[in-house]
């Protein structure tokens, strides 16, 4: 029998310290959150460096391949052919005999091996100086002479641009060789390097401009769907242009937008004609109060159609909208300003600030109807009343808050519906229709906006509407 000892922890089993897995994907992560902060945000840069990217990548391995297998291949060659022809040039030198003036040494040096050659004296070499960072002709030149005169010598491949001088150190003397820079070196080598960059910028041109055509019509309906969301109208002159996929975007937003318009007309008019029934029967209500006997108490029955007016004044308010109103430049400051004038001149005590530029586009009417149904709807539960406006780089932000009682945070969304009302959250003695608030949004999001709610520093209600400039 084996007995096996289930105490005995298993090294296979053993779990991995989280530790030890978990910095590398915080690496990774860290990484990647760098990488995508330094991207462009822009579809035209980010579709730039789509373009440029590979360009650069493929152009950098065909120089480093060039440099690598070809250009330094054939310098190396070329610096070995010369090395050659000098060390046959020293054994000749060393092994037969010569004149003073080295005339036939010289001669054929010049005319069989293109080299200029001269016998100086025996004297040091120079000192050597600051070699070029980088220079394939030194070290390939350096290397060869090495191998194969292997004797000292001092080379000058920086003093003249076409000559290359190079000295070796004999036992009786200083062997001076001037070779040109064609014959040592791949010199025509750069005009690959210029065409390659050349070509590159043309191309990299031409397909910048090309995809400026393409990306324009992407521009041109991102704006029109952003004024379409302002209530704006669109760019002059939009229509279906750009590649196939663009267009039939564009062609999918003109026919949403067109059905948009067309249920609102066709709401507005429906209810333009049940507003047109109903105030004939309120009319009807009060030509038969106005006949019937003094001594009859008609006073409740008159109130009841005054506020039947009202919520029908309201509803139709709210079913409108904008009413179909143009967006135009104006004053918010002013509008804001002229509201509070109507509300101090009611006895209600306000106070207004506004910072940066005050002039937006907006549809007046429907803008000043939105803040007056936020302002009049602070002041008949609050005391006071402060307004501060402020324009940003994006939006235009209006803050209405009051000291009242207030809206618990669960309704804050609900008050939003129409015809909903608080049952004890505000004052239910001021008489109200429940679509204040309910068109003042439907206002702030045909601008392309928003309101939201929050509480007041003074403890009441805070009404925040932002719209985009």
């Amino acid at each position: 029998m084996v007995s096996v000892d289930n105490e005995a922890p298993s090294a296979v089993e053993a779990p991995a310290s989280p530790s030890l897995l978990g910095w590398p994907l915080r690496i990774v992560k860290s990484t990647s959150s760098w990488l995508a902060a330094q991207m462009p945000k822009g579809l035209y840069a980010r579709s730039i460096l789509i373009i440029v990217t590979p360009m650069v990548l493929l152009q950098s391995v065909l120089a480093f391949v060039f440099m690598e297998r070809h250009w330094e291949t054939v310098t190396q060659r070329l610096s070995a052919a010369v090395t050659r022809d000098i060390a046959a040039l020293i054994a000749f030198y060393e092994s037969y005999p010569h004149d003073d003036n080295y005339e036939q040494l010289r001669r054929i040096a010049f005319q069989e091996l293109g080299l200029n050659v001269a016998v100086l004296p025996n004297e040091p070499l120079p000192s050597t100086g600051q070699k070029p960072f980088f220079s394939i002709l030194d070290r390939s030149l350096s290397t060869e002479l090495t191998k194969r005169v292997g004797k000292p010598f001092w080379i000058d491949t920086v003093g003249r641009s076409n000559i290359v001088e190079i000295r070796i150190k004999l036992d009786d003397a200083v062997f001076r060789v001037f070779a040109r820079r064609s014959q040592t070196y791949a010199s025509n080598s750069h005009i690959f390097l210029v065409w390659m960059v050349g070509t590159s910028l043309v191309l990299l041109v031409v397909a910048v401009l090309f995809l400026r055509n393409q990306i324009r019509p992407i521009l041109t309906l991102a704006d029109a769907a952003e004024n379409f969301g302002k209530g704006q109208p669109v760019p002059p002159g939009f229509r279906p242009r750009g590649a196939r996929e663009v267009r039939r975007a564009a062609r999918a937003f003109i026919e949403m937008r067109g059905r948009i318009e067309r249920q609102i007309e066709q709401r507005t008019a429906m209810l333009a004609g049940v507003s047109h029934d109903l105030r004939t029967v309120l009319t009807r209500f009060r030509l038969q109060l106005a006949v019937l006997s003094k001594k009859e108490d008609t006073t409740d029955l008159q109130g009841d159609v005054s506020e039947m007016e009202h919520m029908l004044e309201d509803y139709l308010d709210f079913a409108q909208g904008d009413g179909g109103e143009t967006a135009a430049p104006c004053n918010a400051h002013d509008i804001l300003k002229t509201l509070q004038n109507d509300l101090s001149r009611s006895g209600h005590v306000s106070t207004l600030g506004f910072e940066g530029d005050p002039v937006v586009e907006i549809k007046p009417n429907a803008f000043k109807r939105c803040l007056a149904n936020l302002i009049h709807n602070a002041h008949r539960h609050g005391q006071t009343v402060a307004i501060k406006a402020r324009r940003g780089e994006r939006y235009l932000k209006i803050k209405v808050e009051d000291d009242g009682p207030g809206i618990a945070p669960e309704d804050r969304e609900n008050v939003f519906r129409p015809f909903f009302r608080l049952d004890d959250a505000r004052n239910q003695d001021i008489g109200g229709t429940g679509l204040g608030l309910a068109i003042a949004r439907d206002i702030a999001r045909g601008h392309g906006g928003d309101i939201s709610l929050s509480e007041s520093r003074y403890g009441g209600l805070c009404a925040t509407v932002r719209i985009p400039v």
